[in-house]
């Protein structure tokens, strides 16, 4: 390789990294003149690395009873079999809900750790990786809640749960609490919510917490309540329910909560937020 202006030889030893082979339209479509196999995988033993023996074609490749000499035995075991069908499972779940592959990668190798541990034995493997799953999401700054996992696995939430804590005490590790702001931004993008209604609504919920005006109330909840309040004062008004389907929340879950943050909805909401509908005209909700 050398430069077209001056002739300085940049390099003179370049490897091409081109296939070495080409392929015709009129070939078989069975041959495959690949002599490299698939990529390595540090999660499973071995790295992944096995013979594959071609099919014998000559006299020599048979005995005398016309059995192939030359057969590929089963190299895989067990454990990898079950590690490479949990990993499937974790890839198909994070499609379904559209996460990146940080967020797989470190589900994969939660659900290593844990399978090498063996600490979870007589759970299933599809519940080991949602719970894995999950908390790679808490890890990596983006959690989902049980119910969203719970829609794209196999595993009731219930269980999903039951797993979630056996492996955090498995790995001796633990995940930061969740916020109200976490779901925020997802909710009000997935209720078409501008961005001054989302503004108000994180200010809303967060107020509230910091007030305690909602003790005992999940952050999912308290989030849900304080869209819907701020929704209302709002011109983009959203229901219980339309709220209820995204946010994955019960409508009477959401009207509780409401109802604890009414009374003190001046103080909650942001100075600079304009009114449609004034505080004294928001929906009341009676006992």
């Amino acid at each position: 390789m050398i430069c077209s202006e001056c002739g300085l030889v940049v390099g003179d030893r370049v490897i091409d990294v081109g296939s070495e082979w080409r392929t015709f339209s009129n070939e078989k479509a069975g041959v495959d003149p690949s002599r490299v196999g698939g990529p390595e995988n540090p999660l499973l033993s071995g790295g992944d690395l096995s013979t594959m023996i071609g099919p014998g074609t000559g006299p020599a490749s048979f005995d005398a009873f016309g059995t192939a000499k030359y057969q590929n035995r089963r190299t895989m075991s067990s454990s990898d079999r079950a590690l490479i069908a949990a990993f499937k499972e974790i890839s198909t779940m994070a499609d379904r809900i559209n996460l990146p592959k940080t967020i797989v990668d470190r589900a994969n190798n939660l659900f290593k750790q844990v399978h090498d541990g063996k600490n979870l034995k007589g759970r299933s493997n599809d519940a080991k990786a949602s719970a894995c799953l999950y908390i790679a999401c808490r890890q990596e700054g983006v959690p989902r809640t049980f119910k969203e996992i719970c829609a794209v696995s196999k595993i009731s939430k219930k269980e999903i749960g039951r797993c979630f804590k056996l492996t955090l005490k498995a790995l001796a590790t633990s995940v930061d609490l969740i916020t109200t702001a976490d779901f925020m931004s997802r909710f009000c993008a997935n209720l078409d919510l501008p961005n001054t209604v989302q503004r108000a609504a994180t200010h809303i919920a967060r107020k509230a917490v910091e007030m305690d005006i909602v003790p005992g109330r999940s952050p999912i909840s308290v989030a849900a309540a304080a869209i819907y309040m701020a929704s209302q004062a709002s011109d983009q008004k959203k229901t219980h329910k339309e709220i209820g389907d995204i946010a994955g929340v019960a409508d009477v879950t959401i009207r509780q909560s409401y109802r604890l943050m009414h009374p003190h909805a001046a103080e909650l909401f942001p100075e600079d937020f304009k009114f449609t509908t004034p505080i004294d005209q928001l929906p009341q909700i009676r006992d």
